[in-house]
């Protein structure tokens, strides 16, 4: 029998943010589309975000708090610095204007205002995260032992 310690009993309903901690706002401007690359294939804002190198859901928290005209100053000066992207190079201000509309309004999840106010920080990992592993690590260990007590004594 498997003792389930007392810290792991209230787990059993997971927080649906563990699997998918990005804000669900951030979809519709993230996954837009700035234009097709060099090889024809589609790229988005989340992509063309990670290959500049940066932390495609931290940077919109951040274009999200900075809001209107500063957002979109500031994202035509991302899409400006992106080499991949043929029309951006003509067009960045134009795409900017547009995708910047897809940004929201601001702070209205929870899981929005978490990660606009983490923008550029470090990610921590939650404390229910660690006890499951740590769980699961004690159970394989448990078999482990169980197994090697009983193998030829």
């Amino acid at each position: 029998m498997i003792c389930i310690p007392a810290t792991l009993k209230g787990l059993a309903m997971a927080d649906p943010s563990v699997l998918n901690p990005h804000p669900p706002e951030f979809d519709r401007f993230l996954y837009a589309s700035v234009g097709k690359d060099r090889n024809g294939y589609a790229v988005t804002v989340l992509s063309t975000l990670a290959r500049l190198g940066l932390d495609p859901w931290n940077e919109t928290a951040e274009l999200v708090t900075l809001g209107g005209d500063a957002a979109r100053a500031r994202l035509g000066s991302l899409l400006a610095r992106s080499r991949d992207v043929p029309a951006l190079a003509r067009n960045h201000g134009r795409v900017a204007r547009d995708l910047s509309q897809l940004l929201p309004e601001g702070p209205t999840s929870g899981a929005l205002q978490r990660a606009a106010s983490t923008a550029g920080e470090g990610r921590s990992i939650p404390s229910g995260v660690i006890l499951t592993v740590l769980a699961v690590l004690y159970v394989v260990f448990q078999i482990f032992m169980a197994v090697r007590s009983g193998s030829g004594e």
